[in-house]
Formats: C-alpha cells, sequence, structure tokens
C-alpha cells in the first residue's frame, strides 16, 4: 500500500497540533521514529502526548499538511484491489448520507449518469446549445451595471461580447470567442463563452469541448462536394424532405446522398 506523506515545519509544537517523531533519543521505548502523535501537553522543554514522558523539542516536527499518493493499481494484490473499492464505496455513500442524500438518490444519480453517457452526441450538442442560451438570457439581466452587445462574425467564426456601463456608456469589459477551425460553429455557445468571459466568470467545459453535430437541419450551414466534381461548396439548408436536401439560394436544387458536414448550426431565425 501506499505510504502517507508529511509537510513538516521544526518548531514548537502547540497543543492539538500533530507531530512526527524524527529523532527518538530520549523516548526509552514509548516512541519511535515515524510515530504520529497528537499533543496534549506543552512542556519548557518540549511536548507531550496523552503520556506523562516529555517528548523533546529536537526529537520531533510539527506536521503542517498531509499528503496520501495515489495508489499504483497494478502493483496491489487482488485483496488490496477489492479492500480499496470497498472503503471507496463505503466513503462514497456516508458522504452522500452526510450531504442530505440517501442510498436510492446515490443509485439515482449512478443510473442517470449511464443514461447520460448513453444520449448520442447530437443529443447533447442540442442540451448544451440550450444551456448556452439560457445562460447568457439569465447573465444578461442579472447584469445591473452594465449592458452587453455581442459582435457575431460568422465568417471568422467569432463572437465579441462588449459590456458597457448603463449609466456612462463607455466599454467595462470584453469577452472573445473563437471556434476553432475542424469544429462547427455556434452562436449560441459562442456567445455564452464571450459573455462569461466578460464578466470574470468560470466557463463550463461542456462549452469547450461540445460535441460536434451528427444531424443535417434545415438552417444549417453545410460543407458538401458536388456531384462530378472534387470542388467544395457552402450552403445554407432551406428544406429537407425524403432525403433530399434543398439549399436556400444556392446553384443547387437538390442533393441527395450528399456527404455533407455541418460548419454552423446557429440556424439564427430559425425558431433557434
Amino acid at each position: 500500500m501506499t505510504e502517507t506523506k508529511y509537510k513538516t515545519e521544526k518548531r514548537k509544537a502547540n497543543v492539538g497540533e500533530r507531530i512526527l517523531i524524527t529523532n527518538a533519543v530520549y523516548s526509552a521505548g514509548r516512541y519511535k521514529n515515524g510515530d504520529v502523535l497528537k499533543v496534549t501537553h506543552c512542556t519548557e522543554n518540549g511536548v507531550r502526548a496523552g503520556f506523562i514522558h516529555n517528548i523533546w523539542r529536537g526529537e520531533y516536527e510539527v506536521i503542517v499538511e498531509e499528503h496520501t499518493p495515489i495508489p499504483n493499481l497494478d502493483e496491489m494484490s487482488y485483496d488490496e484491489l477489492i479492500a480499496l473499492v470497498e472503503n471507496a464505496m463505503k466513503a462514497l455513500r456516508t458522504r452522500s448520507y452526510k450531504n442530505g442524500y440517501d442510498q436510492g438518490r446515490f443509485d439515482a444519480d449512478t443510473e442517470a449518469a449511464k443514461i447520460t453517457d448513453e444520449k448520442s452526441d447530437q443529443q447533447k450538442r442540442d442540451e448544451i446549445v440550450a444551456q448556452a442560451k439560457e445562460d447568457v438570457r439569465v447573465l444578461y439581466y442579472k447584469d445591473y451595471i452594465a449592458d452587453t452587445d455581442f459582435i457575431v462574425n460568422a465568417e471568422k467564426r467569432t463572437v465579441v461580447a462588449l459590456r458597457k456601463s448603463k449609466m456612462y456608456g463607455h466599454i467595462k469589459s470584453k469577452g472573445i470567442a473563437k471556434c476553432a477551425p475542424d469544429d462547427c460553429f455556434n452562436v449560441h455557445i459562442g456567445k455564452a463563452i464571450a459573455l462569461r468571459r466578460a464578466l470574470g466568470f468560470k466557463v463550463p467545459a461542456e462549452y469547450l469541448n461540445v460535441p460536434q453535430p451528427t444531424d443535417v437541419r434545415v438552417g444549417d450551414v453545410v460543407r458538401g462536394r458536388t456531384a462530378f466534381r472534387m470542388d467544395t461548396y457552402e450552403e445554407t439548408v432551406g428544406e429537407i424532405e425524403g432525403g433530399k436536401y434543398k439549399y436556400i439560394g444556392g446553384d443547387f436544387d437538390y442533393t441527395e446522398d450528399a456527404d455533407l458536414v455541418v460548419i454552423d448550426d446557429s440556424r439564427v431565425g430559425e425558431g433557434e
């Protein structure tokens, strides 16, 4: 098993502090190097730890921090692994109970996590987009000292949030969100990221690691390939019927079985 490591200080200990024996010279067998003891009394030249015998200043160091290294599972025996898992589950149940959860809630949360894992990438993305929209709405109306203007550049795949003072009109802060070249741009996620950065808030990990869309929907901007050439094009889907995609204002009326990649699923103005 792993050995607990201690950070110590060489000074006189106070009552209630723990000490690490490092130089057991006058112990008479009562304690040894490596022992961890709790101070119960302070004396002129040392301390006591539950027994009358004095522990001299040069025999100990005061523990100020404790660290137990993560065990190397590959080096543990089968019995040690079983014991580790059982202790971990016991600790989780105890912590859940102390925080007002019962075992039923603990099991329910576990099942909910399983269900989340079973969702498709498109379902996860849809939920994150909805979360981003609500995030922007709440943060915007809770900002009592500034109004936020968003500057969206879909071509450069960027969103800038400018917070302007309600009273004086000057810019108080700004945040920028830039979509990675290989990611699908979504203005709602971009606004949430930019606004949080402008406010100095942490950006949730799901906004930065959102799954890419897998479904093509009306209003999406897609990148496709012409039927008889290797040229690519970018168009906005205006209609989907019977597996065929009709573009808005494009040169192509219908494209069936097209190998399309969604590059912008903001769908602004499409009820989104």
